[in-house]
């Protein structure tokens, strides 16, 4: 008998299978991209009004120790005790507007990109019911960063602001263990909101009923899920390092290359980093439909 195959054997095939759909990464990275763009220049002119408010210079940023990690981390928490009033404000009606942009986008961009993922499955449209879906995912990735943040806060308070000499050591620890505990937080939860809007098209049913079918699917179908999404979480991590280490690379060549090459440079790692990002985020998808197919799929209902 031929062994159980995992979630991740079919992942070379599935990379091979998206590399072939220039228009399917197209849209992909169009759909993104077109909320990506206004919001990071909103984020940009926001900043500059903040650093207006609070200058860099009154903050301590420019004259931070970089000799004495102990006295620059506590310069930092003094400089974070300034803004932290600011951003938490700006937060206030740019985190709503930005939210309702990203759902209203990405209902509609993943509704064409699931579409063109199986045209022969003729599904149907739904960009109403998407975006419901999308607001769930984006409600348990907000929940997940408050839960890591407020722990973050108290870190510092507890490590850095407790008016002794700050233990950057255990900070360091606890820093570590809990965003990597967090990060496989939401790799091992956030699948079943993921498959939601391919459960919904592929079984034609309500948002809410998509949402309660992935939560059933059987102990062999989510362990496969599970499987994938931590292993793409993990690549994610792999893209982000790499894309750190890009940038860094020149900055021993930094005087003879320049301040705009530098800055060239950072600019090529990030680009390198989306682009790669949503090239696996497709990569992911085909591989929960093609899982899909295998356990829920017409034929495995015809074999049953």
């Amino acid at each position: 008998m031929a062994a159980p195959l995992r979630g991740t054997q079919s992942l070379v095939g599935q990379m091979g299978w998206v590399a072939g759909q220039r228009k399917l990464i197209a849209l992909e990275i169009a759909w993104r991209w077109i909320f990506g763009i206004p919001f990071l220049a909103l984020l940009s002119i926001q900043a500059d009004r903040v650093f207006a408010a609070v200058p860099a210079d009154s903050a301590g940023l420019n004259a931070l120790d970089a000799q004495n990690p102990w006295v620059a981390s506590a310069e930092l928490a003094r400089a974070w005790s300034l803004y932290r009033p600011h951003l938490f404000q700006l937060a206030q009606w740019v985190a709503p507007v930005a939210a309702l942009a990203w759902i209203v986008v990405s209902g509609v961009g993943r509704g064409l990109v699931l579409r063109r993922i199986d045209p022969q499955a003729g599904l149907r449209f739904r960009p109403l019911a998407m975006m419901t879906l999308q607001a769930g995912w984006l409600a348990l990735l907000g929940a997940t960063c408050w839960g890591w943040f407020a722990l973050m806060e108290w870190l510092i308070e507890t490590y850095i602001s407790s008016g002794g000499e700050p233990d950057l050591v255990g900070f360091a620890i606890w820093a570590i263990f809990l965003s990597l505990g967090f990060f496989t937080l939401w790799a091992l939860v956030s699948w079943a909101l993921s498959i939601a809007p391919l459960v919904m098209l592929l079984e034609d049913c309500s948002a809410l009923a998509a949402v309660g079918r992935s939560l059933r699917l059987g102990k062999a179908f989510t362990s496969k899920l599970a499987e994938i999404n931590l292993v793409m979480g993990i690549v994610n991590l792999a893209l982000i390092v790499l894309a750190m280490v890009l940038s860094a690379a020149p900055l021993p060549f930094s005087d003879e290359l320049g301040a705009d090459a530098l800055h060239w440079v950072n600019l090529i790692a990030v680009l390198f980093y989306l682009l790669a990002s949503d090239y696996f985020q497709l990569v992911r998808l085909k591989g929960f439909e093609e899982f899909w197919k295998m356990f829920r799929g017409p034929e495995r209902s015809l074999e049953g």
